[in-house]
């Protein structure tokens, strides 16, 4: 199966289980491929092929199962056991053996894998706050590519309070929010 039948084929598994739970707005149905699949794909302009990603709160995969079809090795990290079931169908159905999926929250999955700076570069898209994603992941001093909406200065002026951090805003192609790039300070 090539990379468009895995995006055809993820599209018809997202629609067939969003009818028993929710994954994503249902609003957002219509336009699977724009909202969710585009959105996570424009990440692939920004992170290096050779590191492995965390994706945090992966929920329905995105942007984890969409860099992953892509050639990423990706680790998606949800602790709600239906999505996590819903990743599991993902990884079988479109045979992602560079897809690990973990059912646990990110605290306890941080604290007994060690997470080194260069080796790992973490993901998110409608998570968290960047403070609290920030709580989970700054000790690992590993760079972050997180899908956030309009409100990101404000969440970059709070976290700025607590953490010391360098950051890039790109402007989404897909919509009016920002692929925001973090990389801690030393």
């Amino acid at each position: 199966m090539n990379n468009k039948e895995k995006f055809i084929k993820y599209e018809k598994l997202l629609k067939e289980w969003s009818t028993k739970m929710n994954l994503v707005a249902p609003s957002t149905l219509s336009d699977i491929q724009n909202r969710h699949i585009t959105d996570s794909a424009q990440l692939a302009d920004f992170i290096p092929k050779d590191v492995k990603i965390i994706d945090l709160g992966s929920g329905a995969g995105f942007p984890g199962v969409v860099l992953a079809i892509m050639g990423w090795n990706v680790t998606c990290i949800e602790s709600i056991s239906k999505k996590t079931n819903f990743l599991y169908t993902l990884k079988q159905e479109l045979d992602l053996s560079n897809l690990t999926i973990i059912n646990d929250r990110i605290e306890h999955f941080l604290s007994k894998t060690p997470v080194k700076a260069g080796d790992f570069i973490f993901t998110a898209r409608a998570f968290a706050p960047l403070i609290k994603i920030l709580d989970y992941t700054a000790k690992t001093k590993c760079r972050l590519f997180l899908l956030k909406g309009r409100e990101i200065e404000t969440e970059i002026n709070n976290a700025k309070k607590k953490y010391k951090f360098d950051y890039k805003l790109y402007p989404s192609k897909t919509g009016d929010g920002y692929i925001t790039y973090i990389k801690p300070v030393k």
